[in-house]
Order: C-alpha cells, then sequence, then structure tokens
C-alpha cells in the first residue's frame, strides 16, 4: 500500500500534470487512492477540482443512461427471442395438425413445443438475474459517487470547523 505525502505524487500516479487534466476515469481512480492519503491532503486536492459537484452528477446521470440503454438492448432481445419461440410453437402446431401422424411423431412435435416453453422459461430466469444484477451495479455506483460527494462536503466542513475561531475560543475555555 502507497502512502502519498503531497499533490505532486498523486498527479504523478495518476498520470497527469494538472487537475485540470483529471478525466472522469481518473477522477475514479483518485477516489479509490483516497484511503492512501492524509485526510487535510485529499481535501486539498478535491477543492482544486473545477466543479466537483457539476463532475459527480454527470456520473451518476452518466450511469444511468448506460442503465437505460442497457435496459432498452435488453428489452429488444428478449421480445425478439419470445417471438422467436413463439414462430417456432406456431410451426409445430401446424405440424402437429396434419392428419395422419404417428403416436410418436405427435408426441416428437409435443415435447419440441415443451421445450421452447422451457426455453422461455430459463431464458425469463436469466432475464431476472441479469437485471438484479445491472440494479446492484447502478446503485453501488450511485453509492460511490453519493460517498465521494459526502467525503468532499465533509471534509469541506471539518476543515472550515478547524478553522473556525470559536472552537479556538471553545478549546481554550
Amino acid at each position: 500500500m502507497h502512502s502519498y505525502r503531497n499533490e505532486a505524487e498523486i498527479k504523478q500516479a495518476l498520470g497527469i500534470e494538472s487537475w485540470r487534466n483529471l478525466s472522469k476515469a481518473k477522477m475514479i481512480r483518485f477516489a479509490m487512492m483516497m484511503p492512501d492519503m492524509d485526510a487535510e491532503l485529499a481535501l486539498k486536492v478535491i477543492e482544486q477540482f473545477p466543479a466537483f459537484a457539476e463532475f459527480a452528477t454527470g456520473v451518476v446521470g452518466a450511469m444511468k443512461k448506460m442503465h437505460k440503454s442497457t435496459l432498452l438492448a435488453n428489452k429488444e432481445s428478449q421480445d425478439r427471442f419470445h417471438q422467436s419461440c413463439e414462430e417456432m410453437r406456431e410451426i409445430l402446431k401446424v405440424e402437429l395438425s396434419k392428419d395422419g401422424l404417428s403416436f410418436d411423431e405427435k408426441k416428437y412435435f409435443i415435447e419440441q413445443i415443451q421445450a421452447t416453453l422451457k426455453m422461455e422459461y430459463q431464458k425469463d430466469t436469466e432475464n431476472k438475474q441479469f437485471l438484479d444484477g445491472a440494479l446492484k451495479k447502478l446503485l453501488v455506483g450511485v453509492a460511490f459517487v453519493g460517498a465521494l460527494g459526502v467525503a468532499f462536503v465533509g471534509g469541506k466542513m471539518v476543515a472550515e470547523t478547524k478553522d473556525s475561531p470559536e472552537d479556538e475560543a471553545s478549546l481554550e475555555a
């Protein structure tokens, strides 16, 4: 575990020359590095970010947009799959309704219809697991950005309180 002592070490680790060069990806990397730096140093660095709140809101917005896009693509895929299964069952029903089929042929078509139903059930279960995982990832990401915001605001409040003359007077009393 590396302990960062100053801003220059943090910039070097992030591969940037200035805080203005901090991309969203590097901002997230910075947040992951925060436990390895002194709280005052972390606060000092965060205060230099041009628009921290705007950045955090943008990250959450981008995550929501990506989640929505994933859900839409998933729904379209699910709809196509279910439509294909329904079309397959319709073909099998037509074949099953033909005259002169043997018992084994009828049994085969019925088994194929059952197989499509089983595939749909499995796909539905798989989809619910996918949606659950996608929602959990979104919630973890939003919580992370929220925690980063709380750390920023909380750190600012601690720094302001530390510099407050009233605190010094109450400590002396």
